[in-house]
C-alpha cells in the first residue's frame, strides 16, 4: 500500500471534497433506510419541507418552519457526512492499488517446459485464465496471483504491504504464492496462476477498503435495533405531546413536533454509528492489516489467547546462518573466508545468510573470481554440497556426511571437538553444515530458524494486556523449547499436526476463550479458519490468506497487538457515544419540555432552569445544537476514544462517568448558548 495513500489526513482536500459530494449522494432514501434513525430524521425534515413550502405559499409566516427544515437537513447531512470522512482515506488507498494493478501484461507460456522466454505470448493480464502459466523476469510485474512452480527471485510488493525490502518468493514450501501487482527485481519466475482476474488478492482489498462489502457486526445489529426501539419510544411522546397540547389549548404547530421528535430521539449515535465502524476498518487498513470481516475486528478486542505458527511467523522461516564454530588450529577469520568462498554459488536462502554473517561479523568482501583455473559448485539437492576450486585449492561446504564423504571420513573418524559442535547443533533444533579444505575439516556453520527481531517485547506487551500466547509447531519438543524460550511466549504446542491444531482451537473455544492464531502455510489454514481471529501472513500461502479473515500485510506475527487495540477501541468508542447520546436526549427532553408548556402548566417553570427565551427559541435551539453536536464528535468517532489496558469494569465505570454526566450537561450548555445567539441575532 502506498506510502502517500496512507499519510492522507482526514482533513485534506481530497478527502473532504469528495466526502461532501457522497454526503449528498447519501441523503438517497434507499441508502438511507439502512439506518432507520437517521432515514426517520430525513423523513422529518421532507415533512417540515412541505409544510415551510406550503405556509410561504399561503402567504403565511415561515420563517420558523424554514430554519427549522434548514437544520433538519443539515442534521442529515452531518450524519452522512460523517459516514462519508470515514470512507474517504479508504478510497485513497484503494486508488492507489488501482494504479498498481492497471495495465498489466503477461508472459503466458505455450509450452510449459520451455526453457527460457521461448514460446511465451505477451497478453493482457485481464485475458489470463486459472492454470495458466507465465514467465515473470526481472522489472516485470507479476501479472496475477498464483503460486511459483519454477525458479527463485527477489520480489518487490512494496505497492501491496508498503514495505521497501524485498522478499525472496520460489518453488514449494510455503513462500511459493505470489500476488499481482508486484515486481519481480532479481531472476526470474515460473508463476501458474490460481485466480481469475477481477477476484485477485489486490482486487478483494480494494473491495474491502472501499467499503463496498462492509457488513454490520452483531454488536452494531444490536445496537441499531436499540436505537430503533429508542426512536419508536419518543415517537409515541411526541404523539402524546400532541394530545396533551391538544387537551390542554396549547398551540403546537405539527413542525414544531417534528422537530421536537428529532432532537429526542438518538440522532447522534445514529449519525455517527456507521462512521465508527468505517473508521476502526480504516485504522486497521493504516495498520496494514486487511479485514475480511467487520465480526473479528471487534472480537479481536475480546481475545485471550493467540496461536502462532512458528515457522515464517515467529521465525524469518528460512534457516539462516547464526555462527562459525572453527577446530582447533583454524581460526573463526579462517573458516569465515573459506566458507565464504564455498557459499558464492549457492543461491540458496542459506547460502546468502552464510554471505551475509561472513561480510557483516567478519568485514570480509566477495573476492573477484577471474582466470580459467577456478571452478564453483554450485548447491544441488543431489550433492547437498557446494564449493569452489581456486588457485589449487579445493573448498566444500553442505550437509555433514556429504562433506565428510569429500574429505573421505565418517564420523567416527572425524575429531571428538567437531562431532560435538554438530550434536550441539543438532540438539538445539539447528542445522549443522560442515566445512573442509582438501582432506582437512575446518569447522561448522550453525544454521537457525532465525526469531523475528523485537518479537520478544511484542509477547510482553502482549501478556500486559491479559493475552496468552502459545507456539504451535511440528518440531519436536528441544527444538520447540528453545525457540519458544528465545521468543518469549508463554506455552507451546510441539509436533502438533494440522488436525491436533485444530482441537487444540476447538478445546479451548468450549472453555469459553476467544481465539486468535496467526499463520502463514497450508498446514496453518484450517486453525485460522476455526478461530474467532484469523490473521493470515501476507508471506504466506494462498490458502493461509484465504482461511483467516484478516491479511497481515507486514507479516508480523504480533500485530495482534494493533488488532486488539483497535478491537477495543471500536468497542469502547461506540460505548462512549452511545452513552453520551442518551444522556443528551434525556438532558434535552427536560430542557425543551418545560419551555413548552409555560402558560398551560405553570408548575413547569420550576424545571425551567435554563431561561430559555420562548418556546419557538427553545425548539430551534435545541435543533441546532442537535446538528451540530453531530459535526463535534465527528473526530472522536474517527479517531477513536484512547485505549488503555484496564478491564471491562474499569471501562464502563469511566465511560459512566465521563461521557454520562458529559451527555447531561452538554445540551444545558448548548442549547442555552445557542438560545442567546439566536436571541441576539434577532433570528426569532
Amino acid at each position: 500500500m502506498s506510502t502517500s495513500a496512507k499519510s492522507i489526513s482526514i482533513l485534506s482536500p481530497a478527502i473532504l471534497v469528495p466526502a461532501l459530494r457522497d454526503a449528498v449522494v447519501k441523503l438517497d432514501p434507499r441508502q438511507l433506510i439502512r439506518n432507520p434513525v437517521i432515514f426517520v430524521t430525513e423523513v422529518v425534515a421532507v415533512l417540515v419541507t412541505a409544510i415551510f413550502i406550503q405556509d410561504s405559499a399561503g402567504g403565511v409566516g415561515a420563517g420558523f418552519s424554514g430554519q427549522i427544515a434548514l437544520w433538519l437537513w443539515f442534521t442529515v447531512l452531518f450524519a452522512t457526512f460523517a459516514e462519508a470522512v470515514a470512507e474517504g482515506r479508504g478510497k485513497a488507498q484503494a486508488e492507489s492499488l488501482k494504479r498498481s494493478k492497471s495495465d498489466l501484461i503477461a508472459k503466458k507460456m505455450l509450452f510449459a517446459g520451455q526453457p527460457g522466454n521461448k514460446g511465451c505470448e505477451i497478453i493482457p493480464a485481464t485475458a489470463l485464465k486459472i492454470g495458466d502459466i507465465v514467465l515473470v523476469e526481472v522489472n516485470d510485474l507479476i501479472p496475477g496471483d498464483g503460486e511459483v512452480i519454477e525458479g527463485v527471485a527477489s520480489v518487490n510488493e512494496s505497492a501491496i504491504t508498503g514495505e521497501s525490502a524485498p522478499v525472496i518468493r520460489e518453488a514449494g514450501g510455503d513462500r511459493s504464492a505470489v500476488t499481482g501487482g508486484t515486481q519481480v527485481i532479481s531472476d526470474w519466475l515460473k508463476v501458474r496462476i490460481t485466480t481469475k482476474p477481477g477476484e485477485t488478492f489486490v482486487d478483494r482489498m480494494i473491495a474491502l477498503i472501499e467499503g463496498a462489502k462492509r457488513q454490520k457486526t452483531p454488536n452494531e445489529i444490536a445496537l441499531s435495533i436499540l436505537l430503533s426501539g429508542l426512536t419508536l419510544v419518543f415517537l409515541i411522546a411526541v404523539v402524546t405531546l400532541y394530545g396533551l397540547a391538544l387537551y390542554s389549548g396549547t398551540d403546537l404547530s405539527v413542525a414544531v413536533l417534528a422537530a421536537l421528535l428529532v432532537t429526542l430521539i438518538p440522532t447522534t449515535i445514529g449519525g455517527l454509528l456507521s462512521a465508527i465502524g468505517i473508521a476502526g476498518m480504516d485504522r486497521l487498513i493504516r495498520f496494514n492489516v486487511i479485514a475480511t470481516s467487520g465480526r473479528a475486528v471487534e472480537a479481536a478486542g475480546d481475545v485471550d489467547t493467540l496461536l502462532l505458527d512458528k515457522t515464517g511467523t515467529i521465525t524469518f522461516g528460512n534457516r539462516m546462518a547464526s555462527e562459525f564454530l572453527p577446530v582447533s588450529g583454524v581460526s573463526e577469520k579462517e573458516l569465515a573466508e573459506a566458507v565464504l568462498l564455498a557459499s558464492l554459488a549457492d543461491e540458496t536462502a542459506e547460502g546468502r545468510s552464510i554471505v551475509a554473517l561472513a561480510k557483516s561479523d567478519f568485514g570480509l568482501s566477495e573476492p573477484r573470481i577471474v582466470g580459467n583455473g577456478t571452478t564453483s559448485i554450485p548447491f544441488s539437492a543431489q550433492t547437498r554440497i557446494s564449493g569452489i576450486d581456486i588457485e589449487g585449492r579445493r573448498i566444500r561446504k553442505g550437509a555433514v556426511d556429504a562433506v565428510l564423504r569429500f574429505v573421505g571420513l565418517d564420523k567416527a573418524q572425524a575429531s571428538p571437538e567437531f562431532n560435538k559442535a554438530v550434536d550441539a547443533i543438532a540438539r538445539t533444533g539447528g542445522t549443522p553444515l560442515a566445512v573442509a579444505e582438501a582432506d582437512r575439516l575446518l569447522g561448522v556453520v550453525h544454521l537457525k530458524d532465525v526469531v523475528k527481531p523485537g518479537i520478544k517485547e511484542r509477547f510482553a506487551a502482549l501478556r500486559a494486556m491479559g493475552i496468552r500466547t502459545i507456539m504451535v509447531t511440528g518440531d519436536n519438543p528441544v527444538t520447540a523449547a528453545a525457540i519458544a524460550s528465545e521468543a518469549g511466549v508463554d506455552d507451546f504446542l510441539a509436533e502438533a499436526t494440522p488436525e491436533q491444531k485444530l482441537d487444540f482451537i476447538r478445546k479451548e473455544q468450549t472453555g469459553g476463550r476467544l481465539i486468535a492464531m496467526c499463520g502463514d502455510g497450508t498446514n496453518d489454514a484450517p486453525a485460522p479458519a476455526q478461530a474467532d481471529v484469523g490473521v493470515a501472513m501476507q508471506s504466506g500461502t494462498r490458502a493461509a490468506r484465504e482461511a483467516g479473515n484478516m491479511v497481515d500485510l507486514d507479516s508480523s506475527p504480533t500485530k495482534l497487538i494493533e488488532i486488539v487495540e483497535i478491537g477495543k477501541q471500536i468497542l469502547m468508542t461506540r460505548g462512549s457515544l452511545t452513552t453520551f447520546s442518551i444522556a443528551n436526549d434525556v438532558a434535552k427532553y427536560f430542557t425543551i419540555i418545560p419551555a413548552l408548556f409555560p402558560v398551560t402548566y405553570p408548575q413547569l417553570g420550576a424545571l425551567n432552569i435554563m431561561d430559555l427565551t420562548s418556546p419557538q427559541s427553545a425548539i430551534l435551539s435545541a435543533v441546532i445544537f442537535n446538528a451540530l453536536i453531530i459535526v463535534a464528535l465527528i473526530p472522536l468517532a474517527l479517531r477513536g476514544v484512547k485505549y488503555r489496558p484496564v478491564g471491562a469494569a474499569a471501562l464502563l465505570s469511566r465511560n459512566l462517568l465521563v461521557y454520562g454526566p458529559g451527555g447531561l450537561v452538554a445540551p444545558f450548555i448548548g442549547i442555552k448558548l445557542v438560545d442567546m445567539a439566536v436571541t441576539a441575532l434577532g433570528i426569532i
